[in-house]
């Protein structure tokens, strides 16, 4: 079983608020090492330095979407295999089908709780201890 406070998470958003809103829920469950990007951009400077166990990207976001930055990870050689979570406002049938193409592993809809949160990363990552 994974353990929570040893999972490095990145958080990717470009309101500040989702970003918080996601951190505190994933402290709340037990994560500790917690990095954050405001987009696609930063998302990817940081995964090509920080080793990454799971990555929670929005879609909607200026300079580069989450689809663009799912693309972009799974194009990279050291990244390519970290679980993605699309984090969407809408549940758009077009962007999960297009998110699955590119290889997501889960999608979670704005607003969440943080147990559907737990539950969408046990559904990628295995159940948390």
């Amino acid at each position: 079983m994974p353990v929570p406070g040893a999972i490095k998470v990145l958080v990717v958003d470009d309101q500040n608020s989702v970003r918080q809103m996601t951190r505190m829920a994933l402290e709340e469950i037990g994560f500790r090492h917690i990095h954050e990007a405001e987009n696609g951009v930063q998302a990817m400077e940081t995964a090509a330095v920080q080793p990454l166990d799971l990555i929670i990207s929005d879609y909607n976001m200026p300079e580069m979407d989450g689809l663009g930055l799912l693309r972009a990870v799974r194009g990279h050689p050291v990244a390519r295999k970290v679980p993605f979570i699309m984090l969407t406002g809408r549940g758009d049938r077009e962007l999960v089908v297009k998110a699955a193409q590119a290889g997501v592993n889960n999608y979670l809809v704005k607003p969440f709780t943080s147990a559907i949160l737990r539950d969408k990363i046990e559904q990628v990552i295995g159940k948390l201890s």
